[in-house]
Parts: C-alpha cells; structure tokens; sequence
C-alpha cells in the first residue's frame, strides 16, 4: 500500500515505473495483449455493424407492421364515426321531413278552409251585387224618366 501511495503522490517515479515496463519485451507484450483485448477489430466493427443492421430493419419492419395497424384501426374508428353521424344526420332529415309534411298538410287545409269561404263570399257578392241591381235601376229608370220629362216639358 506504501508503495502505491508513492506512486500517486510522485509523477516522476510513475513515468520511471512506465519507462521500466515498456523497456522489458515481456512486460510490454503482457500490456499490449491486455490492451488489444479491449481494442476493437476491423472484423468486430462489421459484426456490430451487421447486428445493428439487422436490428434497424427488424425495428423498422416492427415500426411499419404496428403503423399499419394503427392507420388501419384509425380508419375504422373514422368509418364508425362517419357511419353513426350519417346515421344520425338521415333520422334528422326524416324527422325534419315529417314536420315538414305536417306544416305541409296543414297549410293546404288552410287554404282549402280559404277556398270554401271565398267560394261563399263570391256567392255573396252576385247576390249583392243582383239585389243592389234590383233595387237601383228602377230608381236610375225613374231619375231618368224625370229629368227626361222636365227636359221635354218645360
């Protein structure tokens, strides 16, 4: 433990330690295997590389299924949606078709009852209009005869 401390406390014995090591052939091979085990290798890039390909496509063929089945469940909540509004929308209009046929009907009950009392009003006016005749041209007949006479006679 005394000597690990001395060798943090001194930067000079440390670089001597490390100019020791590497000038001993066996030491410096024992540190290079240690290294290169740590170092990766052309070879184990392109294995990640493939595994990572490979794991990009399955998540993207995964992204695509699920999107697929989420575009596909949108369009039968739309499709559901659009079926009940219709549905909907169709009662409206029957109803509001209904109301209209009943506004319908009693407007032309409406101007039946006001054909029948113009029927019976034009019954009245030649009546009228045959007594008001009856009784004024006698009347006009004697206005006329009158003056005539006083026309004649002086």
């Amino acid at each position: 433990m005394d000597i690990v401390k001395m060798f943090e406390e001194d930067s000079r014995a440390r670089k001597r330690l490390a100019e020791i090591l590497v000038s001993d052939e066996s030491v410096r091979l024992a540190m290079i295997n240690a290294v290169l085990r740590d170092v990766a290798t052309k070879q184990d890039l392109e294995k990640l590389r493939s595994e990572f390909k490979q794991d990009i496509e399955k998540l993207e063929n995964r992204l695509r299924t699920e999107f697929r089945q989420e575009i596909e469940k949108l369009r039968n909540e739309f499709k559901q949606d659009l079926d009940r509004v219709r549905n909907e929308l169709r009662t409206e209009f029957r109803q509001e078709i209904s109301r209209l046929e009943n506004r319908i009907d009693r407007v032309e009950e409406r101007v039946g009852n006001i054909e029948q009392r113009l029927a019976r009003l034009e019954g009245r006016m030649d009546l009228l209009i045959k007594v008001f005749i009856g009784f004024n041209v006698p009347i006009l007949i004697a206005v006329i005869g009158i003056l005539l006479k006083m026309l004649f006679k002086p």
